[in-house]
């Protein structure tokens, strides 16, 4: 198989479409991803086939896997498509204005909480980049990046895998948050044994969870979980009904604490702080726009003071 010479006649949209079937696993899927029929799909893989000289797909009861010749060819493919990213960026640079898109998975929260301010100011530098964001948890955030599905994850610390670099943007503490009519809201300090005399609204998963479980393992305690939640705007609504108190991040509860929403208060002995990460893959060669984003997100790298003993912080 002579891949070296259907290098140079095939067209990148092929490549892209062989590339996107490959990570969705499916034809149709790959169709309804593109906006254009599956006839459409199968012709242009079954063209790219006929210049590589074998097939790349086998698509039996429903599924699709790569034969033994698309499982040598992949990486031919991405760096062939990674090549063509680097002509388009290179001409883009004589004009010294990044452009094409980026996108970023993370979290709801962080999405909603930490993110408007990078995207405003890389906005306001670069207006021809197109910003996508794509709200995840953290394990599925991190697939995405593996599988090159997005550029950049944004997730919590730590991160312990050789394959990333990982850069801090973002550092607060996590929160005892409580409506304003809840029986601690007049107060600015409690004590931990105090927390425990009322029902506590936890998220379900996720490294906060982890935290806040092993600070009370460590203590022997056991607090009143009266309710578990997959979202953490969720749990902010129904701690602001009065349904229970719960931990967040100080970030998320700023503007609602300045507006009298919703109250915060320290806990003596008791600290959880939250580090997030911008991470992408150690082998992944960025644009001139994914450099210019991650310039403009480490360099926005800020952190919330924590909560002061005795003192409201409002924002």
């Amino acid at each position: 198989m002579h891949i070296a010479a259907a290098y140079l006649i095939m067209d990148f949209e092929q490549l892209k479409t062989f590339q996107l079937v490959s990570r969705l696993k499916s034809f149709s899927r790959a169709a309804e991803k593109l906006g254009v029929t599956q006839p459409a799909i199968s012709a242009q893989i079954r063209s790219l086939e006929n210049e590589v000289g074998a097939r790349l797909f086998d698509r039996e009861g429903g599924k699709v896997t790569f034969t033994a010749a698309g499982r040598l060819f992949e990486p031919f493919a991405e760096h062939c498509l990674q090549c063509h990213s680097h002509i388009l960026a290179g001409v883009s640079e004589l004009y010294h204005s990044p452009r094409g898109e980026i996108s970023v998975s993370t979290s709801e929260a962080t999405s909603l909480y930490v993110l408007p301010a990078v995207f405003a100011q890389f906005k306001k530098l670069y207006t021809r980049v197109h910003l996508s964001i794509v709200r995840s948890e953290r394990s599925r955030t991190l697939e995405a990046v593996f599988s090159r599905e997005v550029d950049f994850g944004i997730v919590s610390l730590p991160v312990k895998d050789s394959r990333l670099l990982v850069h801090n943007i973002h550092k607060d503490e996590v929160v005892l948050v409580t409506s304003t009519t809840h029986p601690l809201a007049e107060r600015d300090t409690v004590k931990l044994d105090e927390i425990l005399q009322y029902p506590l609204l936890m998220m379900k998963h996720g490294r906060q969870r982890e935290k806040i479980d092993h600070f009370f393992h460590s203590k022997d305690l056991q607090p009143r979980i009266a309710m578990e939640l997959e979202s953490s705007e969720l749990l902010k609504r129904l701690i602001g009904a009065g349904i229970g108190m719960g931990f967040l991040p100080h970030t998320n509860v700023l503007a609602d604490e300045s507006a009298g929403a919703l109250k915060t208060i320290k806990v003596d002995g008791m600290r959880i702080q939250r580090e997030l990460a911008l991470v992408f893959r150690k082998d992944k060669t960025l644009t001139r726009a994914a450099h210019a984003f991650l310039e403009v997100a480490t360099n926005g790298a800020r952190s919330v003071p924590p909560l002061n003993k005795g003192k409201t912080r409002s924002a």
